[in-house]
């Protein structure tokens, strides 16, 4: 009897691991808040092909999803980018944006500046930007 013991917690603490792998991947298929947040901003639009950059007019408005990506607004359009990095992204932070040329391009950095210190932090790789436009209306 003296034995049952042990064998019952060395079971148990197999086991732990087990459910907290379940738990995990549960956690891992439900949207983030950045995510939810994006879909909202995005509703009602389609995706396009993405380009590698954009001009200066077409960065009139920037939003910063947190955990998730950079939404530049051109008129009706969205450009979503999700930078390498993208778990830095905090709508509190102010971005700085690093470009190499007239236009903001993949690959051009983003340094994420705390509003109040203005000390600089996480730097972030852009990638590719995705137009988002509402479908013309048929009729």
């Amino acid at each position: 009897m003296k034995h049952a013991l042990p064998f019952t917690l060395t079971a148990a603490l197999l086991a732990a691991p087990a459910v907290a792998d379940e738990t995990t991947e549960a956690a891992a298929d439900l949207p983030t808040a950045g995510e939810i947040e994006l879909a909202e901003l995005l509703e009602g639009r389609e995706a396009g092909e993405p380009v590698r950059c954009l001009r200066h007019g077409q960065r009139d408005r920037l939003t910063v999803v947190d955990n998730t990506a950079l939404v530049f607004r051109d008129g009706k359009t969205l450009y979503v980018n999700r930078p390498k990095g993208a778990r830095f992204l905090n709508d509190w932070d102010i971005p700085v944006l690093h470009q190499f040329s007239s236009s903001l391009c993949a690959l051009d950095r983003v340094e994420m500046h705390d509003r109040f210190s203005r000390i600089g932090g996480p730097v972030l790789f852009l990638g590719e930007f995705v137009p988002y436009t509402k479908p013309a209306k048929e009729g």
